[in-house]
């Protein structure tokens, strides 16, 4: 007997490791487990194409011989580099917060936009609630945006247009119940861009570095828009310029001389604050006399004088005459009037709505409702000169602060770099505008603006072919970069929302 035998004994198992197995322990009491049939052995499969081919086919007329085998690629990468390769592998869908704009159509889920909810979360690297919107004529850049705002407003979101300059949102403000403002030659209502709004109010029981804080928004805001007024009309603003300004500002409010209440100030009054100068605003403004100071400000009076007699004429000269339902979903300010004069005077216009709007949006309650705020055609505020530029900058910038969603909507890239000469400080600002939008919105757009598209973004080739090929199949279809994500997203409407948000209807007439 061998010495396996001994050990094991007759009939004893051994395991695949040497020791005894599940059976061989239950012979040891007596029992007997039962085995198991064996099955029959499945045929050997045939190849469907009577067995193994050569690496370079069969060598015979019609057998796809080839002399040389096909060039097989091989990459090797890390797991950090193949997004970079392969973006829009479809990936975790957002949350299912905010509006429901359509379909991902790479995952096949839903998509919904939620701008605040994405900052707050931190979603994918959103910093900010800004979000700029880019598509050629007929996409669907303003069918998205009033679908948007309306699928907001069940969340208590309040939208404020800030210039219609084509009267696209009027069906649906008067859907809601709200009559849009319209502002043009020969209409009654007025704005006043130096409007101090709510933050005036109550001025006379403000401690007194709550009225220095105020008063330091209220007066950055107006020399912001009086440098970029006075900027359209080819005056620099240097330094001594900015100061006469800041002096002559916080002199007509009276709160040079500690008054208990700001006085209402407009446009012309500056004007003719820097024709008529006294003797504190000469000593406050560092001129020797006052013909000096006439002589230092000629060209500043000349484009104050020119504005006030031409754009702002009948417009924006004057108190605020409208009455804003700040409750209400939805509020608009038309400026299409304005079309027959110009991109110049409509981006007067936007320049002094946007300054107005800032002004009623300054002091929003904590637990307020938030706002959109639209922005359409910004680039043609840009196009006012460097300082315009800034004071849209600064917007976009102070989102966070007031719970705002900023959203910049133009056709291409290119309208914003136009505000300047190349490597100009305005170009620089321009260029910035669009990363400090955390949300970006691509439509349809032609292979030309998509190569821009890319190099400003730095968009992979597969993310601009869907710009430039899939986007352009059907309006409303985009490429959302959210954050550092990307989603191929076709947005859906209802019946009753195309009727609300179509544009077409004057092609149709």
């Amino acid at each position: 007997m061998t010495r396996s035998n001994r050990r094991h004994g007759p009939g004893r198992h051994l395991g695949r490791h040497g020791g005894r197995d599940l059976s061989a322990l239950a012979e040891d009491f007596g029992h007997h487990l039962p085995s198991l049939p064996s099955a029959p052995m499945a045929p050997a499969p045939t190849s469907m194409f009577g067995g193994l081919i050569p690496l370079r086919g069969h060598r015979r007329a019609g057998a796809g011989w080839a002399p040389v085998p096909a060039p097989l690629p091989v990459w090797q990468m890390t797991s950090d580099q193949t997004p970079g390769v392969w973006p829009l592998i479809a990936s975790d869908a957002m949350p299912a917060t905010g509006a429901l704009v359509g379909i991902d159509w790479l995952s096949g889920g839903a998509f919904h936009a939620d701008p605040i909810g994405w900052t707050l979360s931190g979603e994918a690297g959103v910093t900010n609630p800004n979000m700029s919107v880019f598509g050629s004529p007929g996409r669907g850049k303003s069918s998205l945006i009033k679908t948007f705002c309306l699928r907001m407003m069940a969340y208590g979101y309040r939208t404020l247009v800030l210039g219609d300059v084509k009267d696209e949102y009027e069906p649906m403000c008067r859907a809601l119940g709200v009559a849009p403002h319209a502002i043009g030659p020969g209409l009654p209502a007025r704005i006043n861009p130096l409007d101090a709004g709510p933050l005036a109010t109550g001025w006379e029981n403000l401690t007194a570095s709550e009225a220095q804080r105020r008063a330091a928004i209220i007066f950055s805001r107006w020399q912001m828009l009086l440098q970029g007024l006075i900027g359209s009309q080819g005056v620099v603003c240097g330094p001594s310029i900015a100061n006469a300004i800041a002096h002559i500002l916080r002199q007509l409010t009276g709160y040079t001389d500690g008054s208990t209440h700001l006085r209402e100030v407009t446009i012309p009054h500056v004007w003719h604050a820097l024709d008529n100068p006294d003797d504190a605003m000469i000593h406050a403004a560092r001129y020797r006399n006052r013909q000096h100071m006439l002589d230092e400000t000629r060209s500043l009076r000349d484009a104050l004088g020119s504005l006030v007699k031409g754009h702002l004429a009948g417009l924006f000269d004057a108190p605020t005459t409208i009455d804003v339902d700040w409750d209400a979903p939805v509020q608009s300010l038309s400026l299409a009037r304005l079309e027959p004069l110009g991109d110049e005077a409509i981006g007067i216009g936007l320049a002094a709505l946007n300054s107005w709007g800032r002004a009623m949006t300054d002091a929003a309650e904590p637990g307020s409702a938030p706002m959109i705020v639209v922005r359409d055609e910004a680039w043609k505020v840009m196009r006012l000169g460097v300082d315009a530029v800034k004071a849209l900058d600064g917007d976009l910038r102070l989102s966070r602060r007031d719970g705002c969603v900023q959203i910049i909507v133009a056709h291409k890239p290119s309208d914003l770099l136009t505000v300047g000469d190349a490597g100009s400080q305005a170009v620089a600002i321009a260029r910035d505008l669009i990363h400090l939008c955390s949300t970006k919105v691509l439509l349809g757009q032609d292979e030309r603006i998509g190569e821009d598209l890319a190099g400003m973004l730095g968009l992979s080739l597969m993310a601009e072919q869907v710009v430039t090929h899939w986007a352009t199949g059907a309006p409303g279809r985009a490429l959302w970069i959210v954050g550092q994500r990307a989603f191929k997203v076709a947005a859906v409407r209802s019946a009753s929302e195309i009727v609300l948000t179509d544009t077409n209807e004057a092609i149709r007439r």
